[in-house]
């Protein structure tokens, strides 16, 4: 406190500051060494501390490719009881995007396992267009386990397709797919978390749900990352081929853009203006390569 305030609290003259300050006189180099020491101790954090990385977390977990001999599906409670819950996407949208998602063990011809959380009861079966894709694959029906890797028949099912990478949807995101999906890294697995095929309640819930499993290592990923990373080149099989006429029906904004260029080259004409955006400076069309 100042000598000012304490005149001006106190309301005393100068000989009672005086005979006030000569009383905590002893005090004065205490304070000195603790402000010496505290001095030392935060400059010894600031030398030994490391700068923040925003990509140390990516940096634990390297970039890693998709392989079509290393991937396997789950299809994890994607059910129509359940289905009610997504409600962070429109659900015309979130249909197809299920429908998406099932749909990759097919085009690109890896194992699928099946799995549902109480479906005897409000939660309900898997949708019968899933089922009927799927006719033989592995489902199994969890009555107790939230986590579908407490299931021991889930966890050997996984393990006996001797896939090492495991593409991942569910209902809701923040439990069967994070529960899921933090439980497989735990084990050692690299995990796809399908951004668009995971469904719950509010955008907030999906957000923290989501930081939470890139932060334990997840790609957190959209259908056509999956499917471009899987594919890889479009002159592969499958490539251009199998995968457009794929992509019109389950992604239909790459579709379309398909179809219009389809559409362009048979018919053969060029509306004015349009010449203009893909000409070079001499008028001439760069389309050699």
């Amino acid at each position: 406190m100042s000598a000012a305030l304490l005149i001006s609290k106190y309301r005393i003259t100068d000989n009672h500051l005086l005979r006030h300050l000569r009383s905590t006189h002893h005090l004065i180099p205490t304070m000195k060494l603790l402000s010496v020491l505290l001095f030392a101790v935060t400059a010894l954090a600031a030398a030994t501390s490391k700068p923040h990385d925003p990509l140390a977390n990516a940096k634990k977990v390297p970039w890693e490719r998709l392989e079509i001999d290393k991937a396997v599906l789950l299809i994890l409670d994607l059910q129509v009881g359940l289905f009610q819950l997504a409600r962070d996407f429109d659900h015309t949208l979130y249909y197809r995007n299920m429908m998406a998602h099932a749909a990759l063990g097919k085009i690109f011809d890896i194992p699928v396992v099946m799995t549902t959380s109480a479906q005897q009861g409000p939660n309900g079966p898997l949708p019968k267009e899933i089922l009927e894709m799927y006719p033989d694959a592995p489902l199994i029906q969890r009555n107790g386990q939230v986590s579908a890797w407490d299931n021991e028949e889930f966890r050997n099912a996984i393990k006996a397709t001797g896939r090492t990478q495991v593409i991942v949807g569910g209902i809701v995101t923040d439990v069967c797919t994070t529960f899921l999906a933090l439980a497989l890294r735990q084990e050692g697995y690299s995990v796809w978390a399908n951004v668009e095929a995971s469904g719950t309640t509010t955008p907030l819930i999906r957000d923290i749900s989501n930081d939470q499993m890139r932060n334990a290592g997840v790609n957190i990923v959209s259908l056509f990352y999956i499917v471009c990373d899987l594919m890889k080149n479009w002159n592969n099989n499958p490539g251009a081929l199998t995968i457009l006429p794929w992509l019109d029906q389950y992604y239909p904004a790459y579709g379309m853009l398909a179809r219009g260029h389809a559409a362009a080259v048979k018919n053969g004409t060029i509306i004015p203006g349009q010449i203009e955006l893909i000409s070079g400076a001499d008028g001439k069309l760069e389309l050699e390569n």
